[in-house]
């Protein structure tokens, strides 16, 4: 019922009047086009560090019944990282210092612009950033042939899942924070997700305790989505994944709305 009234009361011209706005921030200088760009990078050379150096000394890997080679195994799950390094760089580190130090949300609800479209038009413009990300690796996947192109571009329907999923949790994330120095809890957080996320061995791997946990975390859910299509093994599974990072993005959305509301509009 909630979300119901607030959809009902977002205007799309509003949404895509913030979403222009980073656009015209982006169109300002090179400096940012740089960030962009450097943002891909880290994944690609995990993908070719580990996935294709380490992966001619592992060989290959049984998952889920097949035979598969470890480099194959990696790069789905890097393409899940990109998508969710790509949303939360957006939604977090620039988010927050637009929300606490260049206050341009304030000058946002100064016009029309209600604190759910401010969410809404940064997490699509943080889409917009991860996409990029997304569709580029994945050509790198096709180029290297980790992927088949038509599995390829099923699974990027499901990276854009991820980002929204991450890039809600981070604007959530964001309103909580106090400060730069709490960004280092999360940049912790981060990490121990992309290490032990079934990204560079298969979960059943890790004694029962442990993937419990695992099985328990967002970026585990994004990478065997994103792995079952890039690999061509679409399983009723699959929706499963998919339902806890839809919850995900409704449940962050939410959140981050009733935050903005909460700091901004006192």
């Amino acid at each position: 019922m909630v979300t119901t009234m607030i959809a009902a009361r977002v205007s799309p011209g509003r949404v895509g009047a913030v979403i222009n706005r980073n656009l015209g921030a982006l169109r300002s200088g090179p400096s940012y086009w740089l960030v962009l760009v450097s943002g891909f990078f880290e994944p690609l050379l995990y993908l070719l560090s580990i996935g294709v150096g380490v992966g001619a000394l592992v060989g290959e890997l049984q998952v889920g019944g097949r035979t598969l080679p470890y480099a194959t195994f990696v790069a789905p799950a890097m393409l899940a990282v990109s998508a969710m390094s790509g949303a939360l760089a957006e939604t977090t580190f620039n988010f927050f210092f637009k929300m606490k130090y260049q206050k341009t949300f304030d000058a946002i609800l100064a016009t029309p612009v209600r604190p759910f479209e401010i969410a809404l038009g940064e997490l699509g413009w943080a889409m917009m950033r991860g996409s990029l990300y997304t569709g580029v690796f994945l050509l790198v996947m096709v180029a290297l042939g980790l992927a088949a192109p038509l599995w390829a571009l099923a699974a990027f329907p499901a990276t854009i899942l991820v980002g929204l999923a991450f890039g809600s949790l981070g604007m959530a994330v964001s309103t909580l924070m106090r400060g730069w120095q709490d960004f280092d809890l999360m940049s912790t957080g981060q990490f121990a997700l992309f290490l032990f996320s079934g990204t560079f061995s298969p979960v059943g791997d890790y004694p029962v305790a442990m993937q419990v946990l695992i099985q328990a975390t967002p970026l585990y859910h994004a990478v065997e989505l994103v792995r079952g299509l890039a690999i061509g093994d679409p399983r009723w599974g699959l929706l499963v994944h998919a339902a806890y990072l839809l919850a995900m993005v409704v449940a962050g959305l939410l959140f981050a709305a009733r935050r903005l509301q909460r700091v901004l509009c006192v």
